[in-house]
């Protein structure tokens, strides 16, 4: 069969990548086409585009790059159309996907959906037009399914795939002398995989280091990014290494985390972590009026609870990086880690969710 698989942002491309070579175990005719990344073409899949050209954050950020979203979509429709893949399975990243979903349900492709869309965080309405454009949607929070059932929308609960990930990881003993690092403890730095994060929020994260001497402090950079935009790091001496997030995990003693997928990795990485979210003014109000979530990471939603600390916006100033990360390293540390195993137990499944996905996919595609 013929696959057509878009993913918008980094965390998409590795779930994407686990999704095909789990879909590759019960159909070895399969060809993959791709709006994605370096993972999903090591994976066997040709890349369209590479979602580096498609990472927008906040509601400015769209609206700045309207006509470059407008011209993304018609090129991926007009390569779905010409390329007539069997499934389109999408991959998060709604704003985006939700659309390319509308499309191709007129033209009755069988659409699936990755890692439900967070459309229980605002406009909740949203689920029924997905119930409509979508035959099956494959979630990964343990809550999605009773949220879907409210909309008489009958959903898969698949188990997390950051599990297969961090799972799959093979680290590198020589990581400290890789990279010039000292025998001191690692904290480690995420400020996120996209443009406005790592603007937005380096420069603060960084500013910490200076406070804590014992440590080093160590950012997980990204080689799609230009490495101007780490340039204020390399100012303040703080190392930086490219595409090595899990191996600087797997070392650190704890973490200050942009919010997104990477702090649930952090979480099952077992590093303590302080969260952080800042973005453009206008975005972050829209944002405080239309959001119906206690939380904005991962973890702490997962759990139902405050795990770990979020600083959003206004709040991330060096004095409470500071503070906070004091409290991290002593006296909440314990908490947090045991918090972490609850959350563990509470959302790891036997089998990976990778390869459950692919399962029922295959089934639902062969139903006839």
């Amino acid at each position: 069969m013929k696959y057509y698989l878009i993913a918008g942002e980094k965390s998409g491309d590795l779930h994407g990548a686990n999704l095909i070579k789990a879909l590759q175990k019960h159909d070895s005719q399969a060809t993959f086409r791709c709006f994605g990344g370096d993972e999903m073409q090591k994976a066997g899949a040709t890349i369209v585009r590479h979602y580096a050209s498609m990472s927008f954050i906040g509601f400015v950020s769209v609206i700045l790059n309207l006509n470059t979203i407008k011209r993304l979509l018609r090129e991926c429709e007009d390569d779905i159309l010409q390329h007539q893949p069997h499934v389109v399975i999408l991959i998060d990243y709604a704003g985006f996907n939700l659309r390319i979903a509308e499309f191709v349900k007129k033209y009755g492709f069988t659409t699936f959906y990755y890692i439900s869309p967070k459309v229980w965080a605002w406009n909740t309405k949203r689920a029924w037009k997905i119930k409509k454009i979508v035959d099956r949607m494959f979630c990964i929070m343990t809550f999605e399914k009773a949220f879907y059932q409210q909309f008489d929308y009958e959903v898969d609960y698949i188990g997390n795939p950051l599990f297969d990930a961090v799972q799959a990881f093979q680290s590198n003993s020589n990581f400290h002398k890789d990279n010039g690092l000292n025998k001191k403890k690692i904290i480690a730095i995420l400020a996120g995989s996209r443009k406005t994060e790592v603007k937005n929020m380096l420069s603060l994260m960084v500013s910490t280091a200076k406070y804590f001497p014992d440590y080093q402090f160590v950012v997980a950079g990204v080689t799609h990014l230009d490495k101007a935009f780490y340039q204020i790091a390399a100012q303040e001496g703080v190392k930086i290494v490219f595409d090595q997030t899990y191996d600087l995990l797997n070392v650190a003693t704890a973490a200050l985390v942009a919010s997104g997928t990477a702090t649930l990795e952090t979480a099952l990485f077992n590093v303590p972590q302080v969260v952080c979210y800042k973005s453009d003014p206008i975005s972050m109000l829209i944002a405080w009026f239309v959001l119906k979530i206690d939380y904005v990471s991962l973890i702490n939603l997962s759990a139902a609870k405050e795990v770990v600390k979020e600083l959003l916006q206004y709040d991330i100033t060096t004095k409470a990086l500071r503070e906070e990360l004091e409290k991290v390293l002593g006296e909440n540390r314990e908490r947090i880690l045991l918090d972490y195993q609850e959350l563990r137990e509470k959302i790891q499944t036997e089998a990976s969710a990778s390869e459950t996905a692919a399962k029922l996919m295959w089934k639902y595609l062969n139903v006839n």
